[in-house]
């Protein structure tokens, strides 16, 4: 199982998850975000991540433009999108840059997988986080049994209140498109401060 620390900000920060097995490292460019990384200059973080850690940019209902500007000058290898956006809106970024992207969707019960059909085969990976007013980092766990209503072919991301103590329960869940677990506020010393030692522990966990 892959591992993705979401909503990092501070470079000292990012550099001592560098030395952690995880996978993949979220940026989040919505500006109503307290986890908001648009002060992080670029090439800080080619400096400070290692090349096992994969970039992703986080966007919500951006611009097209200022999207594109930003995967650019930051080279995520990943964009996720975490707002509203459309299949077409989707396929214009495919279109005008070489990443892999993450579609997320809130959910709450089973029926709410159905939205995802119509971007099967339009992006690389789902991110399922628990529904609320908020465009995630809520702290909010959803009720995982509802996963097994998943039946689609596109793997995907498991986000939404994740701590420490959950290392078993996401290790037995065993649904075969659970690609990756998505950390974030639950892990934290304050929004955008990772508690790299938590994360440590959970790792060793999730890896054993």
């Amino acid at each position: 199982m892959k591992i993705k620390v979401c909503g990092m900000r501070h470079p000292q920060n990012i550099e001592a998850l560098g030395n952690l097995p995880v996978n993949f490292m979220g940026l989040i460019f919505y500006p109503n975000s307290p986890r908001f990384a648009g002060d992080l200059l670029p090439e800080e973080l080619s400096v400070l991540l290692p090349d096992h850690i994969r970039k992703v940019g986080v966007f919500v209902n951006a611009d097209l433009d200022y999207l594109l500007e930003t995967a650019e000058e930051y080279q995520f290898h990943y964009i996720q999108f975490h707002g509203n956006e459309s299949v077409e809106f989707i396929r214009k970024v495919k279109s005008n840059l070489k990443v892999k992207t993450i579609k997320a969707f809130n959910v709450a019960k089973a029926e709410d997988f159905e939205v995802t059909e119509a971007y099967a085969g339009e992006v690389d990976y789902f991110l399922f986080d628990t529904k609320t007013d908020q465009h995630g980092g809520s702290g909010q766990k959803f009720d995982w049994e509802i996963l097994k209503a998943y039946q689609g072919e596109t793997p995907f991301f498991l986000s939404g209140g994740i701590t420490s103590d959950d290392a078993p329960a996401l290790k037995s869940l065993n649904h075969p498109k659970l690609f990756a677990v998505d950390i974030n506020s639950r892990f934290e010393l304050e929004p955008g401060l990772k508690d790299i030692s938590k994360i440590d522990h959970f790792t060793k966990q999730i890896l054993s």
